[in-house]
This record gives structure tokens, sequence and C-alpha cells, in this order.
């Protein structure tokens, strides 16, 4: 069958940038999905989105007229229950038959024409039908139903429609914005489809200011592209579009000479891509002296309020110079630049007030209005939650280092919290941590301070650096552990993807933490420090939030552990590298409270899966295993007198011989070395396990080969469970 390209479009007001993209691809995805499904597009169709601010589009190549007929069986009864003992249909059958539009006004040839086969149990009754394709005009029509009711909408809004009616406006329509237009063309030729009260045509409307036409007239699918550039000044694709801003933001920020270059925000660049439709990037300055204000505040009002690209020096300053992509391209932009300078300046003024007003304080005569702001009406105020958090990471202090980081720790930890009381955290709180930052230099605490105020918050999402001092590590650490705690006492778990109090993120903040600086302090320590400051949680409740809150962060740990890990080999060459499923359940099996620990254990499991002797230890350690399950409790004691078979007896030796210096390889914290040394055991277990009895008759000898072999599971497992290798 001959296929021919198809092009559907709805035009509208202006889309919610932050949603277009993902309005765009639905639109288009679900268009295909549904026409494949019909058999009216074919494997060899290909799906191009378009999204502006002003229309969502889907360019579908191979699309048929019509599709083809198909064949069905489908089952319709068993035969006991179609058939009376006679052969004779029953009324069920012939229903049915009729309600498939079946010809029944001869029931024996009706019967005659049905197949019988096995069906699991019994026979059954078949028919065949032949079920005509659907044509490109009904399956295009529910096919854009369904795009449409399955748009990922952030905000519906309800708009009235123009009828034919005397009363105009008296149908309405729920849409995310009101729609104009509807183009829908098979090749040249108009596929007669209706949405949200419109007709399907072959014209739409370009810019809103700078088309050629107003009315922009397809030729035909194919060239969509083209005429809405040509005579709408649009260009279609989110994508090309993206990538033009991209081009001229480079080139304008290289013309400006020095090393400038454009701030780099993925977020930003999507959603100014879905404000425009045909991007001019053009360069605007404000004043040099708002820059004694934190670049922070600045690149923030600049990004958040006007949709500005700041530019940086080559040291990465602010300078007082920003980028604007503008929706249209006059010959003299001027007024463009002088409108866009004037409007941010009363942005940057506003910023310098507040930074200004704000330094006429200082954060220590801030922190008694923390008590008056509520942080949770059953963990009371922020100013209760500050003095549990100094306490944590006074404790924390007293483990990592001296007087002197304590105190620094105990500083930082109750100013840290302040600058929520600022006007500027009041206005951008996204500042939060950085602004006490500056603030507490202006005090005069100096940088360990400041930074540990500025990184308390860190990591804030996956990628983010970690504290880049102890003190601010030790203040991060108590203020995740005071949040994980807290939560899991009063009960507010993240449920599916649900975690207002984004639980996760603080959970793998504090695995980061403790994994990758090596923080020497165990997890049960922390939480049980943690937990101390809370009066409200009761002891008996202790256990259940330990064990529920270890649970959660070891769930983190597996997903952290199985990303990609970074190794540098002996010529200094960085390879990549992942640990299996199976080693990171066998050494998280045994729930290391030393998280800084794990890594290593890791990569030892790792090594010792590589070794020739790692299957059938592993086998052995299973099956070692299973049989210690089924006994109540093994005493890891072996009497000599007692060993009888000669493989017992090598096997003793041998862990006489070889576990005093696995031990010691353990205590030393080399588990590499400690796992090839047990690695040595493989031929005296493999032998015992050949000739000797473990559940001999005699008491004595079935306890003491038990004691034998929990002495070897006891030895092998002390850096993984190894029984989690065995395939």
């Amino acid at each position: 069958m001959t296929t021919q390209n198809l092009l559907v479009e709805l035009f509208v007001e202006e889309l919610p940038p932050k949603a277009l993209k993902k309005l765009g691809d639905s639109f288009a995805a679900t268009l295909a999905e549904q026409l494949r499904a019909m058999g009216l597009a074919t494997a060899e169709s290909v799906v191009t989105a378009y999204a502006s601010p002003r229309r969502l589009a889907a360019h579908i190549t191979h699309v048929l007229l019509k599709a083809a007929d198909k064949a069905v069986q489908q089952k319709l009864m068993p035969v006991a229950v179609g058939l009376d003992p006679a052969g004779n249909p029953t009324q069920a059958l012939i229903k049915k038959l009729s309600a498939l539009g079946a010809d029944v006004s001869d029931p024996a040839q009706a019967v005659a024409a049905l197949k019988r086969a096995p069906d699991g149990k019994a026979e059954a009754l078949f028919y065949d039908s032949l079920v005509t394709g659907a044509t490109l005009d009904t399956g295009l029509q529910k096919a854009l139903d369904e795009a449409l009711s399955k748009l990922p909408i952030p905000k519906v809004m309800s708009y009235q429609l123009e009828t034919d009616c005397e009363l105009p406006g008296w149908s309405s329509v729920n849409f995310v914005r009101p729609a104009h237009g509807l183009v829908a063309l098979h090749g040249s030729t108009v596929v007669p489809v209706k949405a949200l009260g419109l007709k399907a045509g072959n014209s739409t409307k370009g810019h809103r200011f700078e088309a050629k036409k107003d009315v922009v007239v397809l030729k035909d699918a194919d060239s969509y592209v083209a005429a809405l550039l040509n005579d709408g000044a649009v260009i279609a694709s989110f994508a090309e579009r993206r990538a033009e801003i991209v081009r001229q933001l480079t080139a304008a920020a290289t013309k400006l000479g020095g090393g400038v270059r454009a701030i780099e925000d993925e977020a930003l660049l999507d959603e100014v891509t879905a404000l425009v439709e045909r991007p001019n990037v053009l360069v605007c300055e404000f004043e040099k002296e708002f820059l004694a204000v934190p670049q922070e505040c600045l690149i923030l009002t600049m990004k958040a309020n006007q949709k500005y690209f700041p530019l940086l020096d080559a040291a990465g300053k602010l300078t007082n110079k920003f980028l604007v992509v503008s929706n249209i391209s006059p010959s003299d932009a001027s007024a463009v630049i002088g409108g866009n300078e004037r409007v941010v300046r009363p942005r940057l003024a506003d910023a310098k007030f507040f930074f200004d007003q704000d330094r006429k304080k200082t954060l220590a005569s801030r922190v008694e209005g923390l008590g008056k702001v509520v942080y949770h009406n059953k963990l009371g105020t922020q100013g209760e939650r500050v003095e549990r958090v100094r306490a944590i990471a006074k404790a924390i202090a007293q483990q990592l280092g001296d007087a002197k980081l304590v105190a620094a720790a105990d500083t930082a930890a109750r100013l840290a919290k302040t600058d929520l009381l600022t006007d500027m955290v009041g206005e951008f709180p996204e500042l939060q941590g950085i602004m006490g930052g500056y603030y507490a230099r202006h005090d005069g605490l100096g940088d360990e301070v400041a930074n540990a105020i500025e990184d308390h918050y860190k990591p804030r999402f996956a990628g983010d650096e970690l504290p880049r001092n102890t003190v601010g590590l030790t203040v991060a650490l108590a203020d995740k552990l005071e949040t994980l705690v807290g939560m899991f006492g009063i009960g507010n778990l993240p449920t599916g993807d649900k975690d207002p109090f984004a639980l996760r993120r603080h959970a793998l903040g504090v695995i980061r933490m403790l994994v990758e600086t090596e923080c020497p302090i165990g997890l049960d320590l922390l939480l049980r420090v943690t937990a101390d400051q809370f009066s409200a949680i009761a002891e008996f409740q202790r256990e259940r939030i330990f064990g529920a809150l270890f649970d959660f962060i070891y769930e983190r740990l597996r997903g952290y552990f199985k990303e990609d890990r970074a190794s540098q080999t002996e010529s200094g060459i960085k390879q990549s590298f992942a640990y299996s499923s199976q080693e990171i359940e066998a050494v998280l099996a045994l729930k290391p409270s030393m998280l800084s620990d794990i890594e290593g254990r890791l990569f030892a499991v790792m090594q010792f899966a590589s070794l020739p002797e790692a299957p059938a230890l592993a086998a052995a350690n299973k099956r070692i295993s299973n049989i210690l399950k089924k006994e109540q409790e093994v005493d890891a004691h072996v009497s000599e007198v007692l060993l009888k078979e000669e493989a017992e007896k090598k096997l003793y030796a041998a862990l006489k011989d070889v576990v005093p210096q696995a031990n010691k390889q353990f205590e030393a914290g080399d588990y590499t070395a400690s796992l090839k040394t047990l690695a040595a055991l493989r031929a005296p277990v493999d032998a015992f396990f050949d000739g000797v009895m473990v559940n001999a008759e005699e008491m004595d000898l079935r306890l003491n080969r038990q004691g034998l072999l929990k002495s070897l599971h006891d030895a092998m497992n002390r850096v993984a469970d190894l029984s989690r290798l065995a395939a």
C-alpha cells in the first residue's frame, strides 16, 4: 500500500514555558503510538516533534490512508456450553454470534463455520472473522483525542468557544491554553478531524510580530518547517531553536573578548527556548556598582526573574554585562536593549538594598528569632532544631578532632540557620546558606566557620560538591541526620514518588559524606547520638526507628554503589568499572556500620571473585550457611581430640595456619589481602565436604564438626557474606 507523510499541528496561545518540551514530545509520541496500534503507521514511520510557544506539532512519515484488514480468531465458549448433546447451537452460542455480527439465519451453517480446539482443560469453540482496517479519518481522530487527553498539562484552564448559536461563547473547553487553529495534512490532503471545537485545515499562523504573511498556507505535510521559517519567521523545532540560542549566546560572549562566557544553565536554556519562536540574542549591561552585591544574588535575580544569561569573566566572576534572548529582531535594537536594562535595574537595586540592610544585624543577634519560627508542629521551632543540631555536631566533632574543631562546629551550627531570617533569603530562598556565609565573613567569623555555614546544606543534589572543610562536614552531617531521625521518629516517611522533606536526598548526602571523605564514625553511633537529642522519641521506639532508618540508608547505598566507579592505573590512565549486584549484596548483607569501609570491602570482594578458587569457596559458604541455619545455636569451638577423619584434621590445621594471618590483614584494613589469604582454604574445604559426614550419629562428633564449620564460616565472612557470590 502507498503511504504519505502526515502533519498535525495545534495552534494555541502561549504555552507554559517550563512544560513546553514535555507537551511537544508527549503530543507527537502519543499520536504515533496510536496510529501504529491501528495499523495506520508502519514500522518505518519516523516521528518528529515540534514545539514552539504557540504550537504543538508532529510530523509522521509513512502513514497509510487505510489500515490493512486483519484476520482475528476469537474464543467463544467451551463446546459443552455452546452445543447441546445433539450438536445443535445453544441459545448462548447464537446470542454470542449475533453480537459479533455473524449470520445466524442458518444455525447449522453458523456452527459449521466455527473451529474446535483444546483450550487447557476442555475443548472450546473459536470464531474467525475479518476486521476491516481503520481509515485515516477515523483513526487520526481517535489518536488526536488520545494525544490531547494524555498531555502532561500542569494546569487546565477553561475558555469559551464562538459557536453558530445565537449566544456566542455558549460552549466551553478545558485545555492548557485557548486553541485557535488545527492542521491535519496527509500529503497535501486535509484530514477532516476535529479538536477543541476546531476543524482541521491546511493553514496556520507564524510569528506574532514578524511573520511575512498573516496566514501561512501549507502546501503539504513536508513543507511545514520551511513554510513556517520563510513565511512565518518561526523555527518550529525545539531542538533547533535551542541550538540556535546556544550558538548566538556563544558568539555574543566571544565577541566581547577577554574570555567572557555566558553562564551555563540547562533549565534556563530550555525555558528561554520555550519563550521565543525566532531567537535574537542581545548584549545588555548594568551599573558596575551593583557588583558589590554577592554575585549569587545578582545571578539568581537575573535568571529567575528576567530569564537573562549573566556573563562571567575568565575567572568565573560576574561582569556587569548580560545576554537577553529576544523574540523580535528589529533593525535598531537599542530600544529593546534599553528596555531590558531599565527592567533589570530595580531588581538589582532591591538585591543591593537587602544586602545592605541584612549586614546591619549580626547573625548572632538573629539566633533568638529562630525560636519564633516553627520548624514542624511535632518537632518544635527552628530554635529547638538548632540546639539539636549543635549537640549532634559537637558529638561528631569530638570524634573527628580536638577542642578547636568542637568550638568551630558549635559556632557554625548555632548560626547556620540564622540567614533564614534575613531579607535576602526571604526574597530568594535558594540563597540560604550562601548568604549566611557572606554575612559570617562580614561579622568577622573567618573563612572556616563561614564556609561551614555556606556548605552545611551540601550536597544539595546528585553530583553536588561536598563541604569544603571538616567543620562544614560536621555541621552538614548533623543537619541531615537531625532531619532523618526526626522525620522517621514522627512517621513522616517517603511514599512512592512523594518525598516532601527530601529524606532520600538527605540519606544519600550522609552516605556520600561518610564514604567519600572516609569519615571514621560508625552509622549506628551517629544515629544513636542523634536520637539522644529527641526527648519525644521514647526508648522503646528507638530500635524500631533505627531498623527502619538503617534499611532506608542501606537501600540508598545499593543504588550509590551500583554507579560506575573510577580507578587509576599505574600509568595514570583512569578506568571505569562497576561492582556487580552479587558483590554489593555480599558486602551489604553484613550491614557494616562503618560506611567508609564499604568501598574497600567491595573492591576486595571484586578482586576475590576473579580468583579461580572463588566459585568453589562461595558455594561452600552457601552450603555451610544452610547447614548452620538448621541448628538453633552453634558454638565456634573445636576439640582436636574429636577430629577423627583425615579431611577434618587437615581443614582444622589449615584454619589455624591461614586464619590468624587473614585476621591480621583484616584488622589492618587490607581486605583484599585478607580474602586472597583465605582462598588457600579451597582444597581442604573441598576435601572436607567430599570425605566427612557433618551430621554424624554421635552427638559429640556432630557438634564438633558443626563447630569447625562455624569457625570456618566466621573466618571467611568478616569482609563480606561470600555465599552471596554463589551462582
